[in-house]
């Protein structure tokens, strides 16, 4: 089968120091950190790079894509800029978080699971996010929690965001 993606001589030996970590007959242990590498090289994770992984760690390809789809930390196509998982779960729901995810869709003209057109900002549904005394929450490129997110908290989230990806541009 012929693949898009290809792992370079880097990807290759990030992966083997990844895989030395465990005994060799569980090298499939490091699927994940396999997959979090292709992901901060390529920015998501292709059906094609979930292929040449599965290949590398000698497992089934359905394997590597079912950790794919498990964890939401993996994107599986190309995100914007930032993406902003917003917690859906009961309780951030009994605290306005529906009306968190509406306002940042209407705000930035997408729908949810949509990116802004100008790549900046993915807005997304999530599960829960284990603040849930914080909310309604939500979590900025899979590494920022932020908590308590008013509309007014969510319009300086943005500010804040758009004024970091500018700085960086100039």
């Amino acid at each position: 089968m012929s693949s898009a993606y290809q792992l370079s001589d880097a990807t290759r030996a990030r992966f083997d120091r990844e895989v030395a970590k465990y005994p060799a007959e569980q090298r499939q242990s490091a699927v994940m950190a396999c997959l979090t590498i292709v992901q901060q090289e390529q920015g998501h994770v292709s059906r094609e790079a979930e292929d040449v992984i599965a290949a590398y760690l000698r497992m089934p390809a359905i394997a590597v894509y079912e950790v794919t789809t498990f964890y939401n930390m993996y994107n599986q196509r190309p995100l914007g800029k930032f993406k902003l998982n917003v917690c859906a779960n009961l309780p951030c729901q009994l605290r306005d978080g529906q009306s968190a995810l509406d306002h940042l869709c209407h705000k930035l003209g997408v729908e949810q699971g949509g990116t802004t057109a100008d790549g900046l900002f993915t807005v997304q549904k999530s599960e829960c996010l284990g603040a849930c005394a914080d909310a309604p929450v939500l979590l900025v490129n899979d590494r920022q929690m932020c908590s308590f997110m008013s509309e007014q908290r969510l319009d300086e989230l943005l500010a804040t965001l758009k004024a970091h990806a500018a700085a960086e541009k100039n």
